[in-house]
Order: C-alpha cells, then sequence, then structure tokens
C-alpha cells in the first residue's frame, strides 16, 4: 500500500507539473461546455420525429400537396400506445408524440431541445389554424419532464464523456511511452515494486482525474446562468466514469504498447477519440446522420457512456437501467488490457 501511495504520488505530481495535460484533459472540454452550453442555446434543429399515436385525422387527412410540405420538417411515425411514446420522448428517442381525442389536438414534447420543441409547437399550432371548422380542433401542448430541463442537460454528459475519453487515453498512452524512452520502465522494473502495483497507481490517479473533472463540470453546469437539473439516481454517474476512465485507459494502453513517439501517440489517440467524440453523440444529436453512420455508432464504448449518463443525470432513468452499460464498459477494458500484455514492450526496439 506505501508503494501504490508513494507511485500514485508521483504520478500525480508529474501531471500537476504538465500544464498541458491539465489543460487539456479540464480546460479545453471545460471551454467546449462554456462554448456549447451558452453560445448554441438557440441554434439550428435538424428535421424533427414525431410519434403519431392511433389516429390523428388532422395529419391523416390532409391533401397530398400539404402532407408532402409537412414532410419535410417532420417525420411521423405510427405507434399505438401512449405511454411508451412519452416515454420514447422523455428518453430522446423521439421529439414529441400526438394523439387526437375528438376536437382536441394534444402534444408531448420535451424541453431538452427548446428550438426543437418551438418548432413542434409552430407546427402544430399552424396545422390548427388552418383546419377549417367545424368542428373546430383545439390544441393542448403538455412537456414530458421536469420544467427545469433545459439544452445544458445534453452538452454536460456528452462533453463530460468526451473529456474522460479524451484524458483516459491519451494520460495511459504517452505515459507509456514516455516511460520507455527514458528509461523508466526499466527501472520502475527493477525496483522492488510490483508491476501491479505501478498499473494501480496509474488507474488510481486517473479515475481521481475523472472524478474531479466530473464534479469541475457539473459545479460550472449548475451555475445558474446554464441551469443543469440532476434527475434522482445522478450519482450512478459516477461508477459510469470510473468505467468510462477504465475502458479509455485500456485504449490508451493498447495504443501506448506499440507506439514509440509521444507524437505518434498523440497522434492515433486523436484519429481515435474526435471522430468517436462527433460519431457517438457527445457533440451533437445523431437524429439527422444517416443510417449508416447511426448503425457505426454503436460500436463506439463512448456512445454508451454517453448515453447512460444523460439516463441517469438529467432523464431520470433509475440505477438499474445503466448496469449493462458498465457491464459492457468493464468487460471492453478487460479485453483490451489483455491485448496492451500482449503488445506491451519494455524497451524501444
Amino acid at each position: 500500500m506505501r508503494s501504490l501511495l508513494s507511485i500514485s504520488r508521483a504520478i500525480f505530481l508529474a501531471y500537476r507539473r504538465d500544464r498541458a495535460a491539465v489543460f487539456f484533459t479540464i480546460g479545453f472540454p471545460l471551454m467546449f461546455l462554456l462554448l456549447f452550453g451558452g453560445l448554441l442555446k438557440n441554434s439550428g434543429t435538424p428535421k424533427v420525429n414525431v410519434l403519431e399515436v392511433g389516429s390523428v385525422s388532422i395529419v391523416d387527412s390532409m391533401p397530398a400537396d400539404a402532407r408532402a410540405e409537412l414532410d419535410k420538417v417532420m417525420t411521423l411515425t405510427k405507434t399505438g400506445d401512449l405511454a411508451t411514446a412519452q416515454e420514447k420522448v422523455r428518453k430522446g428517442d423521439a421529439d414529441a408524440a400526438v394523439s387526437q381525442q375528438g376536437d382536441q389536438l394534444n402534444v408531448y414534447y420535451s424541453a431538452a431541445d427548446q428550438v426543437k420543441s418551438g418548432a413542434i409547437r409552430t407546427i402544430f399550432e399552424s396545422l390548427v389554424q388552418a383546419t377549417a371548422g367545424p368542428p373546430k380542433v383545439g390544441l393542448a401542448t403538455h412537456q414530458v419532464e421536469d420544467q427545469s430541463l433545459q439544452v445544458i442537460q445534453f452538452y454536460t454528459p456528452g462533453l463530460l464523456g468526451w473529456a474522460l475519453a479524451a484524458g483516459g487515453t491519451a494520460g495511459a498512452a504517452l505515459t507509456l511511452v514516455n516511460w520507455r524512452k527514458t528509461k523508466l520502465m526499466r527501472r520502475l522494473r527493477l525496483a522492488p515494486v510490483s508491476n501491479s502495483t505501478i498499473l494501480a497507481a496509474r488507474v488510481l490517479v486517473s479515475v481521481g482525474i475523472g472524478l474531479a473533472q466530473m464534479a469541475i463540470f457539473i459545479a460550472v453546469a449548475s451555475i445558474p446562468y446554464f441551469g443543469l437539473k440532476l434527475t434522482g439516481d445522478w450519482w450512478m454517474a459516477i461508477p459510469l466514469v470510473i468505467a468510462g476512465t477504465f475502458a479509455f485507459l485500456s485504449v490508451g494502453l493498447v495504443v501506448g504498447a506499440f507506439t514509440k513517439s509521444e507524437d505518434a501517440a498523440q497522434g492515433i489517440v486523436q484519429l481515435i477519440v474526435l471522430p468517436m467524440a462527433f460519431l457517438s453523440g457527445a457533440f451533437f444529436p445523431l437524429d439527422g446522420a444517416p443510417s449508416w453512420l447511426q448503425a457505426v455508432s454503436h460500436a463506439m464504448p463512448l456512445r454508451y457512456l454517453v448515453e447512460s449518463m444523460r439516463d441517469v443525470m438529467v432523464r431520470g432513468d433509475s440505477a438499474v437501467s445503466v448496469l449493462p452499460t458498465l457491464g459492457g464498459l468493464l468487460l471492453f477494458a478487460a479485453v483490451l488490457s489483455v491485448l496492451a500484455s500482449r503488445l506491451f514492450r519494455w524497451d524501444e526496439v
């Protein structure tokens, strides 16, 4: 234990002295949080996806030319269960749900994206106003979640996930390469310290940095200007952050196991992390992306980490709902760690 704490302290002090590392693991992602949280509050939105519950005559009876115009801004999908449709809207799987009871049109929307919700209300208000009576159709709109939900709810878990991926992958890869180049790896091998202790120290520091990132992101996003509101089981994001750190550390270990220089390692890390961040929905929703691109995103661990953090932090899902993600991230970390051990070299060749 004394060896573990000593090596952990040395790694942390080296990290703290490296201003570039501190900036790129905490400051740089935080800048994106401020950017997306502040500047993109009123950004544009792609085509909205609406669930049509049962028969909605105001839509179904539209002339062909009018329906063609509606299809340019809205995709309608038939469904038969209102409760299921509302749950999909709340979880972000659909932008709204609409049902009709007699002369009453009910629209259920999420305020997670205020631009989309405003567009949906405007579209249905226009449809109602365009109907010729009698009977005149009335419109009622219903928000499916807490009134405090804002756009920052989307960006905080997404950017936190990206920060964890960037910090964990780069930290492990660059540490291995640097230790190998400076011969520190060989010195540690000859020291009276086990390999498991060295690895545990590296993991301990990375987990600590990841939890610090989470605390800083939540603190900044909770400022009244941004208005982040956490839901009931938000604390489940803590084990998700830990499991995510393990997963991306394993990616970094694989990269660091075969690269020969810091520049090469950094380039490969960016080649992995940046596309994964954009394709996993960390920065922007994937609703408008082509179906093949959405399929590719399902192979990326960051997508599951980000979606699960959103579920428990801002969507109100239970702690049990993210257990499959926890298991998957830990399994992913175990598989890549085994691969890294097979590729690992003590010295440069």
